[in-house]
């Protein structure tokens, strides 16, 4: 007879979580038996007892287990095998494609009792009737789309620039709140397409609560299937109307201080904002034309339950900040508004009907300037344009975690196991998707997601693109290192990427920096994904000062970068910045201190200096020089094999503070700084031509 734990690990299991797990440093672990049933539970699946461990075991791997799935994914002209039950030799189907068009075959039972399908040449989601049931099947194809395909070429090497949209500064933003709108965005793409770059990669632009302009982090967003509405530029759809709406909210002065600023203020300018865009509704549609009104109604239509559910969201959340002052979101509302389909909302919806449609109203108005930055990239020569990036989840307290409530494992949030540069593992406070959610709705919220983010973009950027494969989850309340890794449907989930990519002609690039599964970059190379090498972890080697990989041996498959919004611009890591804000919070690790994290980096300096020299891009004579040489930085990462280089816009101003920096929330300014010049004027400085020259000579233009 097996051990009450021994059923309990074989019940996680069988339901994808890991019950063992080995650390950065080599060390084997094993997840407690309280944290797995912590865990089941929030998959659904009971396991306080032996019983109920029994009975959840017998569902997860009883004969029922073999029933058609909703969506079943292929790969192009590959035979595809079909759980089946029965001992029937064969299966006669039909298969219906998208375009309406169909053809008959024979399904034949082949090896472990699944029935196997012929190949099919057409990719697409088409579907499959046998025996009475009903299946999706996603045919896709064996790669994703790449810059080359962009190019019309199959060896290009292209650069991007990489902008925190919230940090853009534009001359004459007549009703702008003092931070970075999809106007300003579509400037920089417009500039930086006569400088030759192919593509602007910009952080998340998801949803966040417009009732609660506190939460400004791109990474924890309300919703990931919306658009931040704060980066609507009025003036852009309402021209003068939107003066003055300025004038009639009195708004001129604090507008011009906001202006001014150096770090956005958030609360303020998201206030500001939101007053101008109410007094534009207030008129609206009287104050646009017959066609823009049409296309109001139009993206109404189409939005469909998910656009009216978010809307919701937010007219509820802001009606409770107005009357409670609670900003803390649906799971503390009142037991009748925690359903998104409750009397209550419906009533609520019913009875506040105009400041539901403002909502509505906001996401078309965020959609229309986002769309015509992407326009206006690909008319200004770049064959890629804007490159969106998709947070790992969402704020569990939001949009997406009210209206898809069986679809997210709210109460576990995604994180990292303790390494040796967060020795006490992360959790980062968001929500994740259900596997199970994930395969038994056929990945709709999958699929839906992909085509949120590749709406109005050339690409797409994966956060944390290892969660593909396996998720390191935490539960609600547990400290970091008490969580387990999740597997996830990565053979399907790589297919339907790639497929979606293809229908959109997107690039896909997956974040893959961490604790790396084994065989998980060689898999992504397979698929097309472009990985991501940095600058400062792309060595010849994991010991301390190790030398930095010469250009010609750094990968053909991934982007090339300096840094991340996470780690330190190139001026930083020069002089030292990162170390001396982790030294001012306390940040350093137990045992180090500021003097020696210096004195370490001015001998990486130095190796980076002669790095450079061995690449030909500085002289041998030439002493370390006290400044940053940003543009010989550039240089040399520009002249790697890296289909796709990322030029961070703090790089190529060469500035020294970076936009995030981890373990802080207050005492670093996140998500805040802004950039010390317009869009407009930032290429007609001599420093930045220069790098524009260096990345020119290395990779010539778009």
């Amino acid at each position: 007879m097996s051990s009450p734990d021994h059923d309990l690990e074989r019940l996680a299991g069988a339901a994808g979580i890991a019950v063992h797990w080995k650390d950065a440093m080599g060390r084997h672990h094993a997840v407690a038996p309280d944290v797995l049933r912590t865990m089941l539970t929030e998959f659904g699946l009971e396991a306080d007892t032996p019983a109920q461990i029994s009975a959840s075991l017998a569902f997860l791997t009883g004969p029922g287990n073999e029933e058609t799935p909703a969506l079943k994914t292929a790969l192009q002209g590959e035979a595809i095998e079909l759980p089946w039950p029965g001992a029937e030799p064969e299966m006669p189907f039909r298969l219906v494609f998208e375009d309406g068009a169909g053809c008959d075959g024979v399904a034949r039972r082949g090896h472990a009792g699944v029935l196997t399908l012929p190949g099919i040449a057409r990719p697409g989601y088409h579907t499959l009737l046998i025996g009475g049931a009903t299946c999706t099947v996603a045919v896709a194809p064996r790669r994703c789309f790449a810059a080359g395909d962009a190019l019309h070429r199959e060896h290009g090497r292209i650069w991007a620039l990489g902008a925190q949209l919230y940090s853009l500064r534009r001359e004459a933003a007549a009703a702008g709140a003092g931070f970075g709108d999809f106007t300003a965005l579509q400037r920089l793409a417009e500039q930086a397409a006569a400088q030759g770059a192919a593509a602007v990669a910009v952080s998340p632009m998801h949803a966040m609560f417009s009732a609660d302009p506190t939460r400004y982090s791109p990474y924890a967003p309300s919703s990931r299937l919306f658009l931040n509405v704060l980066y609507v530029d009025p003036a852009a759809v309402f021209g003068a109307h939107a003066l003055a709406a300025v004038t009639a909210k009195g708004l001129g002065d604090e507008l011009a201080r906001l202006a001014d600023l150096d770090l956005v203020d958030w609360p303020a300018a998201g206030r500001a904002k939101l007053a101008i865009l109410h007094a534009l509704f207030d008129d609206f549609p009287r104050n646009v034309d017959a066609r823009a009104y049409e296309d109001f109604l139009a993206f109404e239509r189409e939005g469909g339950p998910s656009l009216q559910a978010h809307a919701r969201f937010e007219a509820v959340h802001a009606w409770r900040v107005a009357e409670t002052g609670d900003r803390a979101g649906w799971r503390h509302w009142p037991a009748a508004f925690r359903s998104p389909d409750s009397p209550d909302v419906e009533r609520f919806a019913r009875h506040h009907e105009r400041e539901v449609r403002f909502h509505l109203f906001l996401q078309w108005l965020a959609a229309r300037g986002l769309a015509g930055a992407q326009s206006a990239a690909r008319a200004a020569g770049m064959p890629i344009g804007l490159i969106s990036d998709l947070a790992v989840g969402t704020d569990p307290s939001g949009s997406h975690a009210w209206t898809r409530q069986e679809e997210v494992l709210s109460r576990l949030s995604p994180g990292a196991p303790p390494d040796v540069f967060n020795p006490k593992g992360q959790a980062w406070g968001l929500t994740a998707f259900s596997p199970r959610a994930l395969r038994a709705r056929g990945y709709r919220a999958f699929i839906e997601l992909l085509r949120a983010s590749l709406a109005h973009a050339g690409g797409v950027r994966i956060d944390h693109a290892l969660g593909l494969s396996r998720m390191w989850l935490v539960p609600e309340g547990a400290s970091p290192a008490e969580g387990a890794y999740v597997s996830y449907p990565f053979e399907d989930m790589m297919r339907l990427i790639a497929l979606e990519s293809w229908r959109y002609r997107a690039i896909v690039v997956g974040e893959n920096l961490g604790t790396v599964p084994e065989g998980f970059n060689a898999q992504i190379e397979e698929a097309g994904m472009l990985g991501m090498d940095v600058l400062w972890f792309t060595r010849e080697g994991d010991w301390p000062g190790a030398p930095f990989r010469l250009p010609a041996d750094w990968s053909s498959h991934a982007l090339a970068t300096t840094t991340t919004h996470d780690l330190p611009t190139v001026a930083g890591w020069w002089r030292g910045t990162d170390i001396h804000w982790r030294e001012r919070l306390g940040l350093l690790a137990e045992g180090s201190s500021g003097d020696s994290q210096m004195a370490e980096r001015t001998l990486d300096r130095s190796r980076l200096w002669q790095d450079l020299h061995r690449a030909g891009l500085v002289g041998a004579e030439e002493p370390v020089p006290e400044q940053a040489p940003v543009a010989a930085v550039l240089g040399f990462v520009a002249a790697t094999p890296a289909p796709l280089l990322l030029v961070p816009l703090e790089d190529m101003l060469a500035l020294e503070d970076q936009p995030n920096l981890p373990g802080t929330i207050d005492a670093h300014p996140n998500w805040r700084r802004r950039m010390p010049v317009s869009v407009e004027s930032m290429f007609a400085q001599p420093e930045v031509a220069e790098r524009v020259a260096a990345l020119t000579r290395a990779r010539g233009a778009a």
